[in-house]
């Protein structure tokens, strides 16, 4: 056996047992992160640097601010005051609530480059409207709002250039391998109509299948109370971090920084809105603990040559013919779905941008076409741990595991048998296929 070939196999078997456990639900999934944590360190598997590299990232931070701000966001009132002013529009029927949240989520991701940060955004004004419809804490109704969350924030937004991480790694990693540039209107013109409006045809209609309710009718009233002046201090806070979280290619501070600063003066005394016991009542540790779980996992694949590995050892048996094109697609979106369950969507572009040369030489199809595959794949986890928006939105809403992974799976069952076809369809009419 290689040394390469040794170098893999702990760290290979870490990933494929933590992967099991997380899609089982065998055991709860902070305690898996910890114990994949454990297993790594204890056997030397991965530097620690690289382990534990989750809470470093720009993710973690920014989903433990988020916490802080939506807890502030619940306490201070203001949730219940948006979503008094929501309620009237959205409550008249069980399907215009579920949809109007999806297009909520949808629209803010045009205007909100960070997935976190709109869900942190979200959550608290949801779970607020959800109290006034009368869906009461662990009712179906609930969890479909917060999953509609979850999920039309991270899949819609696949389909926007700016919003979304993977799209971001993989535009990044396309322009530094190979000079590929891509542009924002002819990439929503691409994607959008099948990953941004028919995919959010299909979550409405998941949703509502396999979580009815039956919500109270709210009619439309104007909120006669004053905003208090806390009311008054957090609204100050959120415009000026939705105003820098709109403009951080301005000025270079990253999304998370701004978050973290935000929950700072969240709480601080006289400033802020929360104290200790509120803080920690506020934070879901056990989610954060998951997320850095999940990103030390990719970040270990990636350093291990792991993700390269599978990729290499896949690509001579896929049924790659210039011939068949549809065939070649096809194949293409199910490579980078199968990197998905290894390396989770971040890392999906990671590992897939540098195999794209290859594929079109055996495919035939154009560079930039076969790295517009991927997309499809990444926007649509079959598991949860594979999309950590949709993890932290069920963390945030204390969604039960089951229900997640229930509807990840109807989600990518739909989308690979239906969508699939008329994404390719899509590609040829627009000529990207010919």
């Amino acid at each position: 056996m290689t040394s390469t070939a040794t170098s893999l196999i702990h760290p290979g078997w870490f990933a494929a047992i933590a992967i099991l456990l997380w899609a089982t639900s065998v055991l709860p999934e902070y305690l898996t992160a910890l114990l994949f944590f454990a297993a790594v360190a204890v056997f030397r598997a991965a530097p620690p640097e690289v382990l534990f590299s989750g809470f470093q990232s720009d993710a973690f931070w920014l989903v433990l601010g988020g916490f802080v701000i939506g807890a502030a966001i619940r306490k201070v009132g203001l949730a219940d005051r948006i979503a008094g002013h929501l309620a009237g529009r959205l409550t008249g029927s069980w399907f215009a609530m579920v949809a109007g949240v999806i297009a909520l989520t949808y629209a803010l991701a045009f205007v909100m480059p960070s997935n976190m940060g709109r869900i942190a955004l979200l959550m608290p004004i949801i779970m607020a409207l959800a109290d006034r419809a009368g869906l009461a804490e662990g009712s179906p109704g609930r969890t479909a709002l917060a999953l509609a969350v979850g999920f039309g924030t991270y899949q819609l937004s696949a389909s926007i250039l700016p919003a979304n991480v993977p799209n971001l790694i993989m535009t990044g990693a396309a322009e530094r391998a190979y000079g590929v540039h891509f542009d924002y209107m002819s990439y929503l013109v691409l994607h959008a109509p099948v990953i941004g409006i028919l995919k959010g045809v299909v979550l409405v209609g998941c949703l509502m299948w396999m979580f009815p309710a039956s919500p109270q009718r709210i009619e439309g009233r104007a909120v006669t109370t004053p905003m208090s002046a806390a009311e008054w201090r957090l609204s100050l806070i959120l415009l000026v971090t939705l105003a820098l979280w709109m403009t951080d290619n301005v000025h270079g501070i990253r999304p998370a920084w701004v978050g973290l600063v935000s929950a700072c003066l969240c709480l601080l005394p006289r400033i802020g809105f929360l104290n200790g016991e509120e803080f920690a009542a506020g934070v879901n540790v056990r989610t954060c603990v998951y997320l850095a779980g999940i990103l030390g996992l990719a970040a270990v694949v990636a350093w291990s040559g792991l993700g390269n590995a599978i990729g290499d050892a896949l690509i001579p048996h896929l049924p790659l013919d210039p011939a068949h094109p549809a065939a070649d697609f096809a194949s293409m979106i199910g490579l980078a779905s199968l990197l998905n369950f290894v390396v989770t969507a971040n890392g999906v572009p990671a590992v897939f941008t540098p195999l794209a040369s290859a594929l079109a030489e055996h495919t035939g199809l154009s560079l930039p076409t076969v790295l517009m595959s991927q997309v499809f794949a990444y926007a649509t986890p079959l598991l949860p741990y594979q999309a950590a928006p949709i993890v932290v939105a069920a963390g945030m809403a204390w969604v039960p595991a089951s229900a997640a992974l229930k509807m990840c799976l109807l989600v990518g069952l739909i989308s690979f048998v239906l969508l699939g076809p008329l994404y390719l369809l899509w590609f040829r009419l627009l000529g990207w296929i010919g």
